[in-house]
């Protein structure tokens, strides 16, 4: 059964299970949020940027964000200040990012709304934990969530424009090689499970929703939503969806236009049959 754990968000993004609590981020107030299971609510940090960002954390439980519009990655320091912990300004935008076991952070970006007739102009970029930058990946229609499996050897990324979710090896560098379909459905914010199976907001016939689809595109369970989901994230054996009343008929700032007037974002909470595994971690 799913039910409302807390409303009143513009955008929920970048769900994360960290430390006992739902964080995400809210889009369009600039916050990144903490939310108890029981519904409360706690601002962690404020990031001075309109969206995209995204959030996840290295090893030594420092707080990563990416700036999306200014090409920054940031992180949080112990007096609660961000700041830079990587210029990928050069790269152009960016988007999401997961960090691996081994404490490679990987951004991407390039997400256009209105890419030209043919071109795929998104992008994964590597950080090592020595700060080297790398770009991995190319070639991608509107990169988004991330996951990579508990052996640190798969990554697997929402290409949103192609209804792809796309998977690579992970080398031991950090490199990305051998790029295939992991599974032909949408997805955008996503995590995975202990039996490899992934959880991503998505669409059926009859809507927007949240699916969760084993590796070759077998659709195990299907949670129906209201409004267009963002991501998701599992908390133990519950699954949190971000939610917003967005429509697919109406432009990019006639949808923000409208949701920062009346927000509509919710949390909800639906119950999984697997616990959380890989990355981000839970």
């Amino acid at each position: 059964m799913t039910e409302v754990l807390l409303d009143g968000l513009v955008i929920g993004e970048s769900a994360r299970w960290h430390d006992g609590r739902l964080w995400c981020a809210n889009w369009g107030t600039q916050e990144i949020l903490a939310v108890s299971p029981d519904g409360t609510r706690e601002v962690m940090a404020r990031v001075g940027t309109t969206l995209p960002f995204s959030i996840d954390w290295l090893p030594d439980g420092s707080l990563l964000v990416v700036s999306g519009q200014e090409g920054l990655l940031l992180r949080q320091e112990p007096s609660g200040e961000l700041v830079v912990h990587a210029d990928l300004s050069s790269y152009g935008g960016l988007n999401e990012l997961v960090v691996d076991g081994r404490g490679n952070i990987y951004v991407n970006g390039g997400a256009s709304f209105a890419p030209a007739e043919g071109e795929r102009p998104g992008f994964i970029l590597l950080i090592t934990p020595d700060g080297t930058v790398r770009r991995v990946a190319d070639e991608l229609a509107f990169p988004n969530g991330m996951v990579i499996t508990p052996d640190n050897r798969t990554l697997v990324i929402a290409e949103s424009f192609a209804r792809t979710l796309t998977a690579y090896d992970v080398l031991p560098d950090g490199g990305l090689v051998n790029r295939r379909v992991w599974a032909a459905h949408s997805g955008d914010g996503m995590c995975m499970d202990t039996d490899g199976a992934i959880w991503t907001p998505g669409f059926t016939e009859a809507g927007p929703s949240c699916l969760r689809i084993a590796e070759g595109g077998e659709v195990l369970e299907t949670v129906p939503l209201e409004h267009f989901g963002f991501a998701c994230a599992l908390g133990g054996r519950t699954l949190y969806i971000l939610t917003a009343d967005w429509s697919l008929e109406e432009s990019f700032e006639t949808n923000l236009t409208r949701l920062l007037a009346t927000p509509t974002g919710r949390i909800l909470t639906h119950p999984a049959p697997a616990a959380p595994a890989g990355y981000p971690r839970a």
